[in-house]
């Protein structure tokens, strides 16, 4: 299915890609897909302070890691573009051009005390109108020309109708927004500098580039009266407008650092899964069944749909992430775990080195226990570790030595376990489990405490995957050697 759907992200190169605007990527992204239509990644750099290649490198990264892939945009191209504000300085120049010709637009040489003496002599006489007062509206382009020729600083502004009226914007998630006329003044489109403002140049990208759809934050809501005089004055189609709502902290206040990582890239390197990370910050306003919480990316890129968003602020929940990341890693089949997390989380951590090599149907043993207990993949890491130390280099937690093996029959507890294990012939979790299963009983010994006491011998600690599957991966030889080294330390 095509339609003509457009739709674009335009962040600010002027620091990393934080989680609010990264769910309007997601949201962009997936109206995009589910249409049928063309997503836009454009860069708005017109922050020369602030905006920097290294800045958009760290936004492109982001974008990338997310697996939100644009149709037009930086590195792809397209018949649009460029795709950067700061190349498209000579589109705006055009536009304010052919606007000031059309009588739309024209000069103005107030200087900042004059514009501050008739604000505050609005306020005096309490005018309902406290914009700019129009002072230069009615200018002869005779004597705007004679005093631009002159070298007089000036301005240019939009000129707003005679009695235009108040704006009714039909927002896909607020409904009708009424702004009150009152507010329309006639407001600066090129600074003196000759330099756009961000309210007349993301219009004229918006028109030019064909948006039929602008999705954002409600922070931009109040800028939207006066971009929807541009695109009038333009003669351009007004988009629909999507204004979604703020993502706050637990505390209810605007989500920042007090509350934690901000930026994609924290959580990307503190390991959580790109598709839970989107899963996740796509139902943070908005909803595909208001029950559904596990949403694959191929389904939100199906069924996203503007009227599912809500206009209440989100809450973002660290918990609830860690248990979407977790929910991923554990829909996940044994291979696909072992290569994607388990495998580079034991290169990491030194457990395993660039040469590793073992067999397919151990390593995805392995993977089948670690796999349920893994919420982040650095608790991968952990969970294995026992299985790649020797009886030599195995470590000891102290507590689950203290509680597990200094106690009264614990060393006969090893020993009756030693001896089951040595007459195991088929060296099977099946068959290591049926050989320790009637020690309890035997030495009348509380189950629990028995296999604790071998459960520490052979990992180092009473926290570990089944014992059976461990020990068969770690291997006969091992094991008793494990029991060996743990005896000593048993009463």
């Amino acid at each position: 299915m095509t339609s003509n759907v457009r739709v674009r992200f335009a962040p600010s190169p002027t620091g990393k890609l934080h989680i609010g605007g990264a769910r309007t990527a997601i949201y962009n992204w997936a109206f995009a897909r589910a249409n049928g239509g063309t997503f836009i990644l454009r860069i708005d750099d017109t922050d020369p302070t602030r905006s920097t290649d290294e800045n958009t490198q760290i936004i492109l990264r982001a974008m990338r890691w997310l697996g939100l892939d644009w149709d037009e945009g930086p590195e792809v191209g397209g018949d649009f573009g460029p795709y950067a504000q700061t190349e498209r300085l000579d589109l705006y120049k055009q536009t304010a051009e052919r606007l000031l010709a059309e009588g739309k637009a024209y000069p103005c040489f107030c200087t900042p005390e004059q514009l501050s003496q008739d604000r505050e002599a609005a306020q005096a006489r309490k005018d309902p109108f406290q914009g700019y007062q129009r002072r230069c509206r009615d200018l002869s382009p005779e004597e705007a020309q004679a005093r631009i020729d002159a070298g007089e600083p000036y301005v240019l502004r939009i000129k707003v109708p005679e009695g235009r009226g108040n704006v009714v914007v039909n927002d896909a998630v607020h409904g009708e927004v009424v702004f009150d006329a009152k507010e329309l003044d006639d407001f600066v489109i090129f600074r003196s500098d000759g330099t756009p403002t961000y309210n007349f140049a993301t219009v004229v990208d918006d028109a030019l580039m064909g948006i039929t759809h602008v999705i954002r934050g409600d922070d931009h809501l109040s800028n939207t009266p006066r971009q929807v005089m541009v695109y009038e004055a333009m003669g351009a189609p007004v988009p629909t407008f999507a204004h979604i709502s703020m993502i706050l902290g637990a505390d209810g206040k605007k989500l920042s650092k007090r509350h934690g990582a901000t930026s994609v890239e924290e959580y990307r390197d503190a390991g959580y899964l790109s598709d839970a990370f989107v899963n996740y910050l796509a139902l943070l306003g908005w909803s595909l069944d208001g029950e559904t919480t596990v949403i694959p990316r191929d389904v939100l890129a199906s069924q996203f749909s503007l009227d599912r968003i809500s206009k209440n602020p989100a809450t973002f929940d660290p918990k609830k992430l860690d248990w979407m990341n977790a929910e991923y890693i554990s829909a996940m089949d044994d291979a696909t775990f072992a290569d994607e997390i388990m495998l580079p989380e034991l290169l990491e951590a030194g457990l395993i080195d660039e040469g590793f090599e073992a067999d397919e149907t151990w390593v995805d043993a392995l993977a089948a226990i670690v796999r349920p207990r893994t919420k982040m993949p650095a608790d991968a890491a952990a969970v294995a570790a026992p299985v790649f130390k020797t009886a030599a280099t195995l470590e000891y937690d102290e507590k689950s030595v203290a509680k597990g093996l200094a106690k009264e029959g614990m060393g006969a507890v090893l020993d009756a376990a030693r001896a089951a294990l040595e007459a195991v012939e088929d060296w099977t979790a099946e068959a290591i489990d049926a050989a320790l299963e009637p020690l309890p009983e035997t030495l009348d010994v509380k189950k629990r405490l028995a296999f604790g006491a071998v459960r520490v011998a052979e990992c180092g600690n009473m926290v570990s995957p089944p014992l059976g599957e461990t020990m068969a991966l770690i291997g006969r030889d091992d094991c008793l050697a494990r029991i060996d080294r743990a005896r000593p330390m048993a009463l």
